[in-house]
């Protein structure tokens, strides 16, 4: 996989993460503090305390994937104040408009129409 989309969960880690951490350790904070299983396709959003860095882990079929995005300035927005427990589920428009420096607070969704799964 090359990229994201619309098909996959996204869940924000509420907290700050050294992000020298690597695959093991970003599957370990899964594992350990999410209570999730790491391999199971969704993408996991972590950022340092600064805000300046952002990884993204998912599982590819055969192997871990971790995306990193630095800033050279200013900081991503902190969600922490609207996050209740560990983790925080967005959509896929969500995380672009988060990574790209939109601001998700106060934003309201219009309706739209929305196939729900069953069983």
């Amino acid at each position: 996989m090359l990229g994201f989309g619309a098909h996959q969960s996204y869940y924000i880690y509420n907290g700050a993460v050294d992000m020298r951490k690597g695959y093991d350790g970003l599957s370990g904070l899964v594992r350990n503090e999410l209570g999730a299983d790491p391999m199971n396709g969704e993408v996991y959003i972590f950022f340092n305390r600064s805000r300046r860095t952002v990884k993204l882990l998912v599982w590819d079929r055969d192997g871990f994937v971790v995306y990193n995005k630095r800033l050279e300035q200013g900081c991503f927005e902190q969600l922490s104040d609207i996050i209740k427990g560990k983790t925080l589920g967005i959509s896929y428009q969500h995380l672009i408009m988060l990574l790209s420096g939109i601001s998700l607070i106060g934003m309201h969704q219009r309706p739209r129409y929305e196939i729900r799964k069953t069983g």
